[in-house]
């Protein structure tokens, strides 16, 4: 408790005196040298002023001091070790504030997945499976988003009976999905099918023949696919979890929140940390599904805060609580505040379309009072300009009962904005996590189906930094290990890259760059933002005496090197709580 008092001190002095604090720094330490010393290098402390400083103390999982390279070096005992930088830059370990570890850990446990580009490449995998699952039996394809797609639009009914005609197939692009005919049929979804659950979503149908096109929207639920995949053991789960973190150590990343957190996921962490195998920080957010009653959802609620990981712990917090208010981007389904529009890459016919809302404004109200009075953090998944206002307007309606700024009322995704939404943001401190790589990925189709005018507020980063809503940068990593090869991807210095250029792929133009931020901002998106987000600045996020010694020492000056350096850019360690996790010896 003294070290973290200690820090706050001396986050709060270092500008203005900054060699007394250093002296205190000094002082306390000289009973007990720190156990390791980085110098001759240029570490970025990310602090109030972003100040680069040659050298850093550490004893146990602590930082101690931070200044020149005399002074720091003046605290060395015998045991302690020196690492001389050699010039190379040090950053604070990254943040990634959306992710979904436990799922995509073991996507490709039964068999690698190839990277699916064209309507094409999503037929040939078709034909592969069918090739080896036996007839009758389901081909899923998960997640691969027709906004990433060259064709940009979703494989036909027809294209998928062609390529696998005594198989059920469904691709599935999150709660939207295209059917071949036999997966109609098993599900029992013709001309007459209505939805009589009282859940959201809608089938498709051709406007001329009134007949299923295989494209369902929100309503995947209706679909009781099986697979013949393999399956892990909670043995296998746990340890291609641990592989994953290892891999996010990799690029850098120390800390991560995942936004889709549950009883079984918990447990396989859980395990983890008593193994002493967790190499990255994890803030959990607790699911539910907002369609269940509001009794059900406070015991729910009444659950996580009974949970012994609901106490803070440094390296599991479980304070986060997640639900789906609208539909994706990716799938055309997010909820607009303007039509959509009939369109051939998302199947859109209804020209009134505005996309999907889960939640009429009375039930958002109650679920997001009910978290915040308990003490959670409510975040809800809001891609579109009409659910993000209506979640910032939910929070503020809460405020008119307690005040919500202190708790820091969270919005996921965010990605279509409007001045609206961030006044509110602005007035009663609600934060964001946004995907900087969604802008890469999908910019250039979503500039194809709004034009330029409608995606003014795409992820406005400079606007929301003006205005003072602080967020962070996520990755929403769903499937596959690999830097580049996952969905989405979790590389964070692509995210950097993404914020500075505004540059999507298969683009000649930035869109909207007058969004672009500088590259300390960029940097803060993934570091103390981050921290911020989880209630944690005063113990990480930045490299500042008294926080946790989690950091990274990468192989390019990122302040100054050429922008498009900075997408490759490479770890060369990592560290958390004063142990190095990457490279492991």
């Amino acid at each position: 408790m003294y070290a973290t008092r200690f820090g706050l001190v001396t986050a709060l002095l270092w500008g203005v005196i900054g060699s007394v604090v250093f002296c205190a720094t000094e002082s306390a330490s000289a009973e007990q040298p720190p156990d390791w010393i980085f110098h001759h290098g240029r570490i970025v402390t990310v602090d109030k002023d972003f100040r680069v400083v040659e050298a850093m103390a550490i004893r146990g999982d602590r930082i101690v001091a931070v200044g020149g390279n005399d002074e720091v070096m003046r605290l060395a005992g015998d045991q302690t070790r020196l690492v001389d930088l050699r010039s190379k830059m040090v950053l604070p370990g990254l943040i990634d504030t959306h992710s979904h570890p436990v799922g995509a850990a073991v996507y490709e446990f039964d068999h690698e997945i190839p990277t699916m580009e064209t309507i094409a490449d999503v037929l040939a995998y078709i034909r592969q499976r069918a090739a080896v699952v036996p007839e009758g039996k389901w081909i899923v394809i998960q997640q691969v988003f027709v906004t990433r797609l060259k064709d940009r639009r979703f494989p036909t009914r027809q294209e998928l009976d062609e390529a696998a005609p005594k198989h059920p197939v469904m691709f599935r692009t999150g709660p939207d999905a295209a059917l071949n005919s036999l997966a109609l049929q098993l599900c029992g979804i013709d001309r007459n099918f209505e939805i009589t659950d009282g859940k959201p979503g809608f089938v498709e149908k051709d406007p001329v023949t009134g007949e299923p096109t295989g494209i369902l929207r929100s309503c995947t639920r209706l679909v009781k696919a099986s697979t013949s995949a393999r399956s892990p053991t909670p043995e296998e789960h746990r340890e291609a979890l641990r592989k994953l973190l290892l891999a996010y150590n990799e690029v850098g990343l120390t800390s991560i929140t995942d936004r889709g957190t549950t009883d079984r996921s918990i447990e396989l962490f859980k395990q983890l940390l008593d193994r002493g195998e967790l190499t990255c920080r994890m803030f959990l957010t607790y699911y539910v599904d907002a369609q269940e009653p509001l009794e059900t959802i406070e015991s729910k609620i009444k659950k996580v805060i009974a949970h012994p990981l609901h106490q803070y712990n440094p390296w599991i917090w479980l304070r986060g609580f997640k639900f789906y208010l609208d539909g994706g981007m990716l799938t055309g389904s997010a909820y607009m505040r303007q039509p959509w529009g009939v369109s051939k890459i998302y199947g859109i016919t209804d020209p009134e379309y505005r996309g999907v809302l889960f939640l009429e404004p009375e039930k958002l109200y109650q679920i997001v009072k009910l978290a915040l009075a308990n003490g959670l953090q409510p975040t809800a998944h809001s891609v579109g300009d009409g659910a993000v206002l209506a979640l910032a307007e939910a929070y503020a309606r809460v405020n008119q009962d307690f005040p919500v700024k202190p708790l820091r009322p969270c919005i996921c995704h965010a990605n279509f904005m409007s001045p609206e939404a961030i006044d509110l943001m602005a007035k009663y401190g609600i934060v964001a996590d946004l995907q900087p790589a969604w802008l890469y990925h999908d910019g250039a189709t979503l500039r194809a189906h709004f034009g330029e005018e409608r995606l003014r507020y795409f992820q406005p980063y400079r606007t929301l930094a003006e205005r003072g809503v602080i967020v962070g940068g996520g990755s929403d990593h769903m499937q596959k290990i690999g830097r580049r090869r996952s969905i989405n991807i979790y590389d964070p210095w692509l995210g950097i890259w993404t914020v500075l250029t505004r540059l999507p792929r298969w683009s000649d133009s930035p869109l909207h760059p007058e969004e672009r931020i500088t590259r300390q901002q960029a940097i803060q998106l993934y570091t103390i933002n981050g921290a911020y987000l989880t209630f944690e600045e005063d113990k990480k996020g930045s490299l500042e005496p008294g926080k946790y010694a989690d950091f990274i020492i990468i192989d390019r000056d990122v302040l100054s090197c050429p922008v498009d350096d900075i997408a490759d850019t490479q770890v060369l360690e990592t560290w958390v709580g004063g142990r190095k996790v990457y490279p492991q010896s």
